[in-house]
This record gives C-alpha cells, structure tokens and sequence, in this order.
C-alpha cells in the first residue's frame, strides 16, 4: 500500500485553510484525511487543523482495526468527538464564531476501505470498474439533482454551489455518510477538497491516476491543472494505491 499527500494555496486565496495527511497506527493501517475549513478571520485553517491534529493523535495509538465494523466504529466515534472539540472551541472563542470544516477521511487496510464524509469534500475509486466517486456531497445544489431539479450540468455552474448542508463543527450534533470498500491489488483512492473537484473533470482525474508515473507526480500534475483552469480555491488531494508486493509510503 502506498499513499501521499499534498496541499496548495491556489492562485487566488491569500492562504490555506484546507488540511489534511496520511498517518499510520500501531498495526500500519493508514488512516487518510482531507478537510476543507471555513469560517472568517482564518477560523477556517482552526477548524480544518485542529480536526488534523486531533484524528491524528487519536489514530497514531490505536490498534486491532481488522474488520470493517471497526473502522466504522472508529470513525464514527472519533470523528463525533472532533466536531463537540470544534463546536466548544467556535463558542468559547469570538474570532472562531462560525467556523467549521469539511472532511473525508479513508482508513485503509490491505483489503478494505471505510470512507467517512461530512461536506463536499470527496473520496473517489479507481478499480477495474472505471473511476467513480464514492462519497455523497452534502451540498444544496446535490440536493437539488437529487430531487431532479437541475441536472449535473446545471450544478457545475450553479450560483448557490458551494452552499453546504453540513459540517464539521458548525453544530452541536452532526450526521456522517460511511461505508466500506473491498479492495484488489492494483485498485486506488482519490481524496480531494473541492478546489480539485469544481477544476479538474473526473475524466482527466482518471486519466491521470492511471499514468505511468509515480504517485507524487500524479499528486503535483492534478494540482498543477487545478490552477492552470484558475486555482481559485485551496487544491488538496490524497492518492492511496493498494498493492500486495508494497509497502506503506507516506
């Protein structure tokens, strides 16, 4: 199993509020996040780095995660842990009032993912399949195809789009999408923020995972069309590659 990481400021934005990594636990499952902070007054790196550091810390010293059950156990407790830290911080802090996250994490083991997902930050796959994304955005506009209202086409340019219906944070209670995926050798995620997503079409994503390139020139040419079609938001993204004869590289 191999995955990297990386993160840019854009063209546009004066900094970067998203975060994000790679970490391993005490038995070299990873665990693979991206959160997309929002909230003035920087209060969106807060948000975005405390929830890092925090899954982080917590991952580092655990063990036994062998079944799916309990990734999603996992996930779903620590995960729900981080939004009551945000939530306390945001009201006990005036310069955080309001802030809050995005968030997609992956924990990955030689035969599974469990994904997590609050927000428009998204988690696709590549497998024999073809390439598709595997989280749901929790999003107005992706409500509104949903219900068929607009179509997808009709999202993309939509003037609400990047209104959320939930975050990490903003609320006292807050509900997550989870769900597990079987691997083979030779499959591959894609976690990204929106600054990939709303830039670079998943045709070129698979495009460019399939290469025959390393997975950090994969990362840097992704973030490299990004800005070249505007780069005006913060571009993150996590690639894990799941094969038996490697070995973890973060």
């Amino acid at each position: 199993m191999k995955a990297g990481y990386m993160t840019d400021q854009g063209k546009i934005r004066l900094h970067n509020e998203d975060s994000g990594g790679i970490f391993k636990n005490l038995d070299g499952n990873l665990l693979t996040i991206v959160a997309d902070g929002m909230g003035g007054h920087r209060a969106g790196d807060v948000a975005s780095g405390m929830t890092i550091d925090e899954l982080k810390k917590q991952w580092e010293s655990t063990t036994g995660i062998s079944i799916a059950e309990h990734a999603e156990n996992w996930l779903q407790e620590h995960i729900l842990k981080v939004n009551k830290i945000l939530f306390e911080h945001a009201k006990n802090n005036t310069d955080c009032d309001g802030m809050g996250t995005t968030i997609v994490a992956a924990i990955s083991t030689e035969s599974f993912a469990t994904v997590a997902n609050i927000g428009d930050s998204r988690c696709y796959l590549l497998n024999e399949t073809g390439f598709k994304q595997v989280t749901e955005d929790h999003s107005l506009v992706n409500e509104l195809v949903r219900f068929g209202q607009i179509s997808r086409e009709d999202a993309e340019h939509h003037p609400r789009k990047n209104v959320l219906l939930r975050a990490l944070g903003t609320e006292e209670n807050v509900e997550m999408d989870i769900k597990t995926i079987m691997f083979e050798d030779g499959d591959c995620l894609l976690l990204c923020s929106d600054g990939l997503s709303n830039k670079v079409s998943e045709k070129e994503m698979e495009e460019i995972l399939l290469n025959d390139t390393d997975l950090m020139q994969k990362a840097g040419t992704l973030i490299l069309l990004a800005n070249e079609y505007g780069g005006e938001d913060n571009i993150t993204l996590a690639i894990v590659e799941f094969s038996d004869s490697s070995e973890g590289d973060e």
